[in-house]
């Protein structure tokens, strides 16, 4: 198969009351395993990359794992730009080969906000490339961005339903007090919030900063609403847990593949394990 959008995808989704897993790439390895965890639970997936993972591995080299991890499967796989800052850095992506960007005007004044994300819409619309956006500013740290606690803000019902209105976009990633990166204690969402959320926009939820939110939670959220939640940190523990154990049981191994290849079957098990919660096997 070729890169799918993901607008079918979450509508699917919707229909189906689960929600679709979008995670983190770095490197050959974690694309490897994100499709072959979508292969064994039967699963659509949404493979994302960041700011961070573009600068590391290279957006062709990217795109180029991604299309062919793609051509190789019999389930529907989406490259999706994760947490794009600025209109050049979507555009690029676009005319790089993502089938899904999202445009992340968080940080500005809601008509700033707006106007940019309909910038970015009019070009993928142009050649049916999915957009997502975020109202609210979720807390944490991703790659080099970081939300300290007092600036993340959680999302306005209200002004979610003028942010739709006044752009058409695909899918919404909502601020309810998730944070990106690793938490220090179990997270508290605003399920009321999602509800009113929910009640006033048409379109798929987006859950960001879901590593370390208990399964229940993501549960309840899927049941409220949400379609695409985003996991990264969790694959970083698994793999870089399973490399470190390679390397503390044999401090003189210089083979690569030694410590990979292990690591690469953590990821998998990790991301066939969100699938299962999110309710996603078995809907390829």
């Amino acid at each position: 198969m070729s890169l799918t959008g993901v607008v079918e995808m979450l509508k699917n989704a919707e229909a189906g009351g689960y929600a679709v897993g979008a995670f983190n790439c770095n490197n050959m390895e974690i694309v490897q395993a994100i499709v072959a965890a979508a292969e064994a639970e039967n699963s659509p997936v949404i493979m994302q990359a960041s700011q961070g993972a573009i600068k590391y591995a290279g957006l062709e080299y990217i795109v180029a794992m991604a299309k062919l991890a793609a051509e190789r499967t019999h389930v529907p796989v989406a490259l999706h730009l994760d947490h794009g800052t600025s209109y050049e850095q979507a555009i690029q992506c676009i005319h790089a080969g993502f089938s899904s960007v999202m445009i992340d005007g968080s940080k500005l004044p809601l008509a700033e906000n707006i106007k940019l994300t309909r910038r970015v819409l009019d070009v993928a619309r142009a050649v049916g490339v999915s957009v997502e956006a975020e109202l609210g500013n979720i807390g944490g740290t991703e790659d080099d961005i970081t939300v300290s606690g007092r600036d993340a803000l959680l999302t306005e019902p209200r002004e979610a339903a003028t942010f739709l209105h006044e752009t058409g976009v695909d899918s919404l990633a909502v601020a309810i007090g998730t944070a990106h990166g690793q938490y220090q204690g179990i997270p508290e969402l605003d399920f009321p919030r999602l509800q009113k959320i929910k009640s006033l926009v048409s379109i798929p939820i987006v859950l960001h900063g879901s590593s370390g939110v208990p399964d229940d939670a993501i549960r309840d959220a899927i049941r409220l609403g949400v379609r695409k939640v985003n996991i990264d940190t969790n694959i970083r523990e698994a793999f870089t847990q399973a490399a470190r154990k390679v390397l503390d049981a044999n401090p003189k191994e210089i083979d690569p593949r030694k410590m990979l290849g292990p690591a690469r079957e953590a990821a998998i098990e990790i991301i066939r394990e969100k699938m299962r919660v999110f309710g996603s096997s078995g809907k390829a």
